[in-house]
């Protein structure tokens, strides 16, 4: 993308850099292959085939081998779209929009949290961007580990990694960060975390609920499932994570072997509302009636209507109330004098 268009980009999108970096990419010419086209902008390659087939969008041209090989300009169009989806929006809307109407609607919809930033910065969060941005993981590490301490694990997750997440997106698509400063956040949260969680009170036996994590086949993102399983573990649940991407047949297999209360999953909104619809129906289907299924994440946050048999949660607060709420649903009834 040229510089003209870049400050074009920068004019529409309050806060934004007049400089949008192209991420360094092993490239043939100035095409780019389709892993490459993944990792840069974490739409996965059959969410590219898709889109193709039923958009017509992306236009991908040939490699000597015969390999789908992007442009960078639309590998640029993709980040834009990528960040459309995280903010809500759906594949069918906004894929067939070119990219000043993209870049329109990108930034009528960046607005309202451009401007919530810019009215009450964080210190913290500043802070954390700026490590981020001299790529000192070290310190960024001990700086979050310093945030933690003062907080609370609870508060740190929705006060701090929640909105530092988010900021981090938002760097990444502008152009602030590159597609490696965006991996080494994650590295050093997920990092913390863990090491958050393994220093928690272990789980007794019949401590319930007991819930099985993970993400459908098709969303490789745990950050936000790692966030999740913090929260339950803080509420005393019996949590087993299975990773990222485990297969439908997998979890289903698994709740049962783990003798599951609650099969939980974090969508990124990296996958197309209709993988998430097809995913979550399926496995609704799969599991017992009385196993519960929760979803939650940017896929999902702003979808008007729910899922039937999944409970959604949009807020990561709203967890402990989700958790009160179904211990007090499985508590016995107290028998009455007879």
């Amino acid at each position: 993308m040229n510089t003209k268009r870049a400050n074009q980009l920068a004019d529409l999108v309050p806060g934004a850099p007049h400089v949008v970096k192209v991420a360094q990419l092993p490239v043939n010419g100035e095409r780019i292959g389709i892993a490459a086209v993944e990792r840069d902008t974490g739409l996965g390659k059959d969410t590219l085939r898709v889109w193709e087939r039923r958009y017509g969008f992306p236009k991908p041209e040939r490699d000597a081998q015969g390999e789908r090989a992007y442009p960078l300009a639309q590998v640029q169009r993709l980040r834009l779209l990528r960040r459309l989806l995280d903010l809500g929006h759906r594949p069918g809307r906004v894929v067939p929009l070119a990219e000043v109407e993209l870049m329109a609607v990108l930034a009528q919809s960046a607005a309202p949290q451009a401007r919530a930033t810019d009215a009450a910065h964080d210190p913290v969060l500043d802070e954390a961007m700026a490590l981020l941005g001299r790529h000192d993981a070290e310190a960024l590490r001990r700086h979050l580990g310093q945030a933690q301490l003062k907080t609370g694990l609870a508060s740190f997750v929705t006060q701090v990694l929640a909105p530092l997440t988010t900021q981090v997106g938002q760097a990444w698509m502008t152009g602030a960060l590159r597609v490696f400063e965006e991996h080494l956040y994650t590295e050093v949260v997920q990092s913390l975390l863990r090491h958050s969680i393994q220093t928690l009170p272990s789980a007794r036996t019949g401590d319930r609920p007991r819930v099985a994590l993970t993400t459908l086949p098709g969303e490789p993102h745990g950050l936000g499932l790692l966030m999740v399983e913090a929260l339950l573990a803080l509420e005393g649940c019996a949590c087993q994570s299975l990773g990222v991407q485990t297969p439908l047949a997998d979890i289903v297999l698994a709740s049962a072997a783990h003798r599951a209360d609650i099969v939980a999953l974090s969508f990124s909104g990296y996958m197309t509302a209709q993988q998430v619809s097809d995913g979550l129906q399926q496995l609704r289907t799969g599991l017992p009636a009385g196993v519960d299924l929760w979803a939650g994440g940017a896929a999902l946050a702003q979808r008007k209507r729910g899922y039937p048999g999944v409970e959604v949660i949009t807020h990561l607060p709203d967890i402990a109330t989700a958790v009160a709420q179904w211990r007090l649903r499985a508590k016995p009834a107290t028998a009455l004098p007879g």
